[in-house]
């Protein structure tokens, strides 16, 4: 019984369109990535997941793993109410009721961590946190992008860009009474999020893999340089972050990195089937069915359109995953309310009612679209737990 066959038999009875994660090949991906880690501590990319039964399985699966990575600080507020208690809050907020919920529950036994990057995100810190009489831990946002002549390699994050951006913004805070700066973060995209292994793109992969090479010895310097330069101003570092998924093996590299983040890197998007150093294994995506077969050589299946977020093209949509050899059409790509897929190089033969496997392209963007997962181990379903969308929890 092939792969196709195996889940199909799996989700005979399932309403579909349904989400799925298979466990045993979820299990390869967490000792993978462990590995690639080489026993530095890892931090859980919560917005890769989306799920808190599998935050709650990744912590327990390895001691590895310490805390989770948010990307909301209502989202940090919740995980805290479940039990989480080392949550840092990834990107700043200016949202005041958020913030709030975030402080009261760093009241806990939690260590909870706010991201900053400009004034204006430690005066409203502070302001809150003196309404509560606590200090706010807050981790600086070091921006890692690289310039090259006619090209921004990287993201456009912080303003935070050096050792002295870094050292004046602190010297800037470091008298506020509520605010304490325990941490910094370096998120290096262009490394971690960009595959340099696509197919049909030789040239852009050639260009990608000479760009990340010439942009490491600046990361690393960038890093640091910086985080040497607060700690002789007096700065208490005692969390230093950096990299994701495919940036693992380089980011490991400085020994001032204390930890790395992984995120996509379990459930494995296809997006990061593109990378050289590393291979992942499909763990997870979802599943519809054909509802119509308009010619001899396409089928057209219920919904599919969960497209990813980011610069809008083609390799941002679901990519049909079983049977192998289905086709998106050109014109129409994955749509709304139905996918039409091209069947001639797929050997199997599908009719209406047949299930249809997806992988989304980015990791936990696909558990907006639906309230539940189901779990495969050993080839059934061992569980149907929530999404954070299932908990009824939206935060963007």
């Amino acid at each position: 019984m092939n792969l196709y066959q195996q889940y199909s038999k799996i989700f005979s009875g399932i309403t579909k369109p349904a989400a799925w994660v298979d466990m045993d090949k979820f299990d390869d991906n967490i000792q993978i990535n462990l590995n690639r880690a080489n026993n530095r501590s890892v931090r859980i990319a919560s917005k890769s997941v989306r799920c808190v039964h599998l935050l709650r399985y990744l912590l327990n699966s390895s001691q590895q793993f310490n805390g989770i990575m948010c990307y909301h600080p209502m989202e940090a507020a919740l995980l805290a109410e479940e039990g989480f208690d080392d949550l840092l809050i990834a990107y700043p907020s200016m949202c005041r009721d958020s913030i709030v919920k975030a402080l009261q529950a760093s009241t806990k036994p939690v260590k909870m961590y706010f991201m900053v990057d400009r004034v204006e995100h430690v005066e409203l810190l502070n302001a809150l946190a003196a309404e509560f009489n606590i200090t706010a831990n807050v981790c600086l946002d070091l921006d890692m992008s690289v310039p090259f002549p006619g090209l921004h390699f990287g993201v456009h994050r912080s303003n935070i860009k050096t050792p002295r951006d870094a050292v004046t913004f602190y010297r800037h805070i470091k008298d506020f009474q509520h605010i304490k700066l325990c941490g910094l973060m370096g998120y290096e995209a262009q490394i971690a999020g960009v595959g340099d292994n696509v197919p049909g793109k030789m040239l852009q992969n050639l260009v990608v893999r000479h760009l990340k090479k010439k942009s490491l010895p600046v990361i690393n310097d960038r890093r640091t340089e910086t985080v040497l330069a607060l700690i002789r101003e007096g700065a208490n570092l005692t969390l230093i972050n950096g990299g994701g998924t495919g940036s693992i093996e380089s980011t490991i590299q400085e020994p001032l990195v204390n930890e790395v983040t992984v995120g996509s890197g379990f459930y494995c998007s296809h997006l990061f089937d593109y990378y050289r150093q590393f291979k992942l294994e499909p763990a997870a995506g979802f599943v519809t069915s054909v509802a119509r077969q308009p010619t001899e050589s396409i089928v057209t299946c219920n919904g599919g359109g969960y497209v990813a977020s980011g610069n809008a093209e083609r390799i941002k949509m679901p990519k049909p995953y079983l049977p192998q050899g289905l086709r998106l059409d050109s014109n129409e790509g994955t749509g709304e309310v139905q996918t039409p897929l091209h069947t001639g190089q797929c050997r199997q033969e599908l009719r209406p009612g047949d299930p249809v496997f997806f992988r989304h392209a980015k990791a936990g963007e696909l558990c907006e679209h639906f309230n539940h997962l189901y779990l495969i181990r050993n080839g059934s379903i061992e569980d149907k737990v929530t999404t954070y969308r299932g908990n009824g929890w939206a935060f963007m």
